[in-house]
């Protein structure tokens, strides 16, 4: 990597960013306006890390977090107030922009093996984002909507470290785990990662969750499966492309994000959202 590449990093640190007054100024508009609004949703990304760890980093991104079923409303509140919105991606991203700054409005995991569902929103907890009284993720959500970032170019490991030491363990992990569901594996990864960043610190996981995940992983690999599905799409679906274009392996990525979709066109499919007109100027 060179060296004007490694500049465009984060470096976490407690110092809070030199944010610009516009884009400050965009934050709390569209926090505003989503309080207005009246549509459920949480805080995520570099507001809601810092509320958790204490880590501040620059963003030029809002990340709310909210279900599908809400983004409709959002969507167009928002085209109300001026802003330009449009969907990204059907299965978990929506965006609302003015000028360079974004704010994303996500519904899940791109991937789609972890989708927002009513519960996040209720159990997020109160906050003060730039002035605005709003709601944050609670730690176990917002673990969890970091754990399948693992691309290449991007990789939030260090933030799930981060999350674990900064609330100190305490948090609900049969909620953690209700989440991540089938992906455990990913979990006990990223507590493997913890724990090496972290040795004086392993307690601040309960040893019975070490237990149980390294039990069933070793029962897993003492008896491997031959016929067990390969997942490296659900990891990084560029890295392992080869996987799935060339050596004839599952697309296990593409049946997840189908079946997210089909959940959706249910339910106010996102694919509606693109039809609204643009605000009047």
């Amino acid at each position: 990597m060179n060296e004007d590449a490694s500049k465009l990093l984060p470096v976490t640190s407690s110092t809070p960013p030199d944010f610009p007054d516009d884009q400050r100024e965009l934050f709390r508009e569209v926090l505003l306006v989503m309080n207005a609004g009246d549509t459920p949703y949480a805080v995520s990304g570099a507001f809601a890390l810092q509320q958790h760890t204490g880590i501040w980093r620059f963003t030029k991104d809002l990340d709310l977090f909210l279900t599908a079923e809400s983004v409709q409303a959002a969507l167009r509140h928002l085209r109300q107030h001026g802003y330009e919105c449009e969907v990204s991606d059907p299965v978990w991203l929506a965006k609302a922009r003015r000028d360079d700054f974004f704010v994303d409005l996500i519904t899940g995991m791109s991937n789609g093996a972890i989708a927002v569902d009513d519960s996040w929103i209720e159990r997020s907890q109160p906050a003060e984002i730039i002035g605005v009284e709003t709601r944050v993720l609670r730690a176990e959500e917002l673990l969890a909507s970091k754990l399948f970032v693992t691309r290449r170019e991007r990789f939030d490991g260090a933030d799930i470290a981060h999350i674990i030491h900064g609330t100190q363990g305490k948090m609900d992990w049969d909620r953690i785990q209700a989440i991540v569901g089938e992906h455990w594996e990913i979990l006990l990864w990223a507590l493997i990662l913890f724990r090496y960043v972290y040795p004086a610190h392993t307690d601040y996981v309960p040893f019975a969750l070490w237990s149980d995940l390294l039990t069933r992983y070793m029962q897993l690999v003492s008896k491997p499966d031959p016929d067990a599905r390969f997942r490296g799409s659900l990891i990084d679906e560029k890295m392992f492309a080869i996987d799935v274009n060339e050596w004839g392996m599952d697309d296990v990525l593409s049946e997840h994000r189908e079946r997210l979709l089909k959940t959706s066109r249910k339910n106010r499919p996102l694919q509606v959202f693109e039809e609204f007109e643009p605000p009047e100027v």
